[in-house]
């Protein structure tokens, strides 16, 4: 079976109301972080940016052959490596590693405003370990105490389904190099009449070493000191409600990579200056619509949070 374009998405008729709720909760998070000059919410600790270039590649199956990927072309952009949580913690310990990537000078109608910008998140694990908005805000709830956090996973899920969730947690072992590893969008986008998710495969291999608190960034550092680090994007595009469901973020999808672009993030010195840029996978093409129930629960939720910390506008170059 190849792609479909009969992927459908599922609105529940009080999803804005929850979602609006949840944006708050996220807000209120938001607004405690910046009063302790902490930043964002999500993804709170940083292990640097860097400037990058994406090289669209010719030849792309027709299928993922939409919007930023239509055609083939060489953009600027820049790069936040980062951990998921929302606290700062020593990188020895369990947590997602995140890379988010803002594409410049993508000319076009965005979905919201007038920016030349085009923004991908991915993570570092193909699925989440919760199917929708509702268990996420549950999950950054009871993640919001590392003392309590069992006892908190175990009221708002229960016992079976925060089991699973401790070992999810306890398996994101640390790795070698944030620079060796793939990461996923994890959550589907449009790709025209298409739908599909995103993913980053490293082209470098080995490096590591120590395991201090900021062991991360000090390898990231070091590595890009030494060279370029590359990636090479590719997309796993919509089959069938079984294998690639749009809604459930839970599900790792059972679908072959396409090849798309190539990221490359020059040899130059790690930066701080992408802390006041916002990451958004909302800053987008209208050809790369988000879809499922998180990527729209994220649509007020990182608005308000751009707001709450005063994000600096989109870069037009």
């Amino acid at each position: 079976m190849g792609p479909s374009t009969e992927w459908r998405e599922e609105i529940a008729p009080d999803e804005a109301e929850r979602f609006e709720r949840h944006a708050e909760t996220l807000r209120g998070y938001q607004r405690h972080n910046s009063k302790k000059g902490e930043g964002r919410a999500l993804h709170r600790k940083s292990h640097g940016g860097a400037r990058a270039e994406l090289e669209v590649h010719d030849g792309i199956v027709p299928e993922a052959a939409a919007g930023l990927f239509a055609q083939p072309g060489h953009y600027d952009a820049v790069v936040r490596f980062s951990n998921g949580l929302g606290m700062r913690q020593p990188d020895w310990m369990p947590d997602v590693r995140g890379l988010a990537v803002k594409v410049l000078g993508v000319p076009g109608k965005k979905i919201f405003g007038d920016a030349t910008t085009q923004d991908f998140l991915l993570i570092s694990t193909p699925a989440l370990p919760f199917s929708n908005a509702d268990d996420f805000v549950a999950f950054v709830k009871a993640a919001e105490s590392q003392a309590l956090a069992v006892p908190r996973l175990v009221a708002a899920f229960g016992p079976a389904r925060a089991a699973k969730l401790l070992r999810f947690l306890a398996g994101l072992r640390p790795p070698a190099s944030l620079a060796t590893i793939p990461y996923f969008s994890g959550l589907p986008i449009a790709f025209g009449d298409y739908a599909g998710k995103l993913a980053l495969f490293p082209e470098q291999h080995g490096g590591g070493g120590g395991h201090g608190g900021g062991r991360l960034r000090d390898e990231l550092a070091q590595r890009l000191r030494a060279g370029p680090i590359r990636f090479t994007m590719k997309a796993q595009l919509y089959r069938d409600p079984a294998g690639t469901p749009i809604e459930d973020a839970a599900v790792a999808w059972d679908a072959p990579f396409a090849d798309l672009a190539t990221l490359t993030i020059p040899a130059q010195e790690l930066t701080d200056d992408v802390e006041q840029l916002s990451f958004d996978p909302w800053h987008a093409l209208p050809a790369h619509r988000p879809l499922g129930n998180l990527m729209r629960a994220r649509t007020n939720a990182y608005r308000m949070s751009t707001q709450e910390r005063g994000a600096a506008p989109e870069p037009s170059a």
